[in-house]
């Protein structure tokens, strides 16, 4: 449990973090920023949770931008 004290993305979600960030920079941006597929053609929540689960790489890569939102100047 010590491990996790210093974890800012303990306790959330990957669902959260995905809406957070569409909610805040929308699809368009989140794709200009990640460049992934679900993110330019057709994008829902639903769709990109899926792709997120099954591939590592892109599911750090929305952790590290989420990180980056909420310790930036817009951060909650």
């Amino acid at each position: 449990m010590s491990e996790q004290l210093n974890n800012p993305l303990h306790g959330i979600t990957l669902k959260a973090m995905v809406t957070e960030l569409v909610e805040r920079l929308g699809w368009q941006e989140m794709a200009a920023r990640i460049n992934i597929n679900c993110f330019k053609n057709d994008p829902s929540i639903k769709s990109s949770l899926t792709f997120l689960r099954r591939t590592p790489w892109a599911r750090t890569e929305v952790e590290a931008l989420y990180l980056e939102l909420i310790s930036g100047p817009w951060g909650k």
